[in-house]
């Protein structure tokens, strides 16, 4: 009579490859999050039905799904193998291609430009340092939805708190202002 014995569970050989393949798939996703194209096929400036983020969910999906699979069926046999491997291509072909959709709305998603000295023209703000004759004060406008505190001139001075609006720029950080 054996006592004391701790008792190990092994884990199907079947289940660890899969658990191989899923971590792959990981290490895959990790290339694609940080812009690599090791595996893009075709031109890099087109979107073909084999991207690395589809390469990523179809390896990881395949590999997770096909380990859960054979664990839950105790796969010891290739036959439970194959069926495990079929759960996970089964999980893994709609993981690809909505990794790929995803990846490539992202990709072209609609942005704004970036703004830029030409979009200071006719920005309204107020004065939070005066503007004396001859110099610099400070103005705070909004710009793309952004407060940016900019040096102002002004052809006669203009106190503190006073409303402005953008009549040029002068440079990327500082604009010729009037009172509004």
């Amino acid at each position: 009579m054996l006592r004391d014995v701790d008792t190990v569970q092994v884990v199907a050989t079947g289940t660890l490859i899969f658990l191989i393949i899923g971590g792959a798939g990981v290490g895959v996703l990790t290339l694609a999050l940080l812009g690599s194209g090791v595996l893009h096929l075709g031109h890099p400036d087109v979107d073909g039905p084999v991207s690395l983020e589809a390469v990523a969910g179809f390896t990881g999906a395949f590999g997770f799904g096909a380990a859960i699979v054979n664990e839950l069926l105790g796969g010891r046999t290739s036959g439970m193998i194959a069926v495990a491997a079929a759960g996970g291509a089964l999980a893994a072909v709609p993981t690809a291609w909505l990794a790929a959709r995803l990846s490539r709305a992202a990709r072209t998603m609609r942005t704004d430009p970036t703004p830029t000295r030409d979009h200071l023209a006719g920005a309204i703000g107020l004065v939070v340092t005066p503007i004396p004759t001859g110099g610099y004060g400070e103005v705070r406008v909004r710009l793309a939805g952004q407060p940016v505190k900019l040096n102002a001139r002004a052809d006669r001075p203009i106190p503190i708190g006073a409303r402005i609006f953008v009549v040029e720029a002068l440079s990327e950080t500082s604009v010729h202002v009037e009172t509004y």
